[in-house]
């Protein structure tokens, strides 16, 4: 028994196609699925919404599967920057400077209630929504949000960066929200 080949008939490419396997799409589509598949957290953990990210992090849930494993604790090599907890207006400043060490493009998701509003600690120490330092890209509501809705945050924010062209960071309206925060 010797090996036997078989023919096997290509069809041809429809017409205006180059060749087989041949796809088109925009440069802006190809950014978009690569950005959003690799994305780097960095977890700026500060109360109980922490405890839930870890959990998110665990072999339960697992982030991973969303091509956002590597957390990274250096702002420099980060992309996404989540924060969640209750931030002091002492602290706000230190959450902006991270935000602005982050290269570009960088996204923000605020976790929790206190990262989104404050909570329920309305008090004079304790800045009410991260928003008013850093722009918010995603709000993930709950005191504290489950896994399941920091995961659906993270896929929110991965449908943003697929869709995301890539002249919007350097569009009018960008920039001057920026300056909205003083930040240039």
């Amino acid at each position: 028994m010797g090996l036997e080949t078989k023919k096997v008939n290509i069809v041809a490419p429809p017409e205006g196609h180059v060749g087989e396997g041949f796809m088109a799409t925009s440069l802006d589509k190809v950014i978009g699925l690569a950005r959003k598949n690799s994305i780097w957290p960095l977890p700026f953990a500060t109360s109980c919404c922490g405890i839930e990210f870890m959990a998110t992090m665990a072999s339960n849930y697992d982030m991973a599967r969303f091509g956002a494993e590597r957390l990274s604790f250096s702002p420099r090599q980060a992309d996404l920057l989540m924060v969640m907890g209750t931030i002091s207006k002492k602290m706000g400043p230190i959450v902006k400077q991270v935000y602005l060490q982050m290269a570009e493009p960088r996204w923000v998701i605020a976790v929790g209630a206190c990262a989104s509003s404050g909570g329920i600690f309305d008090t004079y120490s304790v800045l009410q929504g991260i928003d008013k330092v850093v722009p918010v890209d995603v709000y993930v509501p709950g005191c504290p949000p489950r896994p399941e809705q920091i995961i659906d945050g993270l896929m929110r924010i991965q449908d943003l960066i697929g869709n995301e062209s890539l002249r919007r960071r350097n569009s009018p309206e960008y920039k001057a929200l920026l300056a909205s925060y003083g930040i240039e």
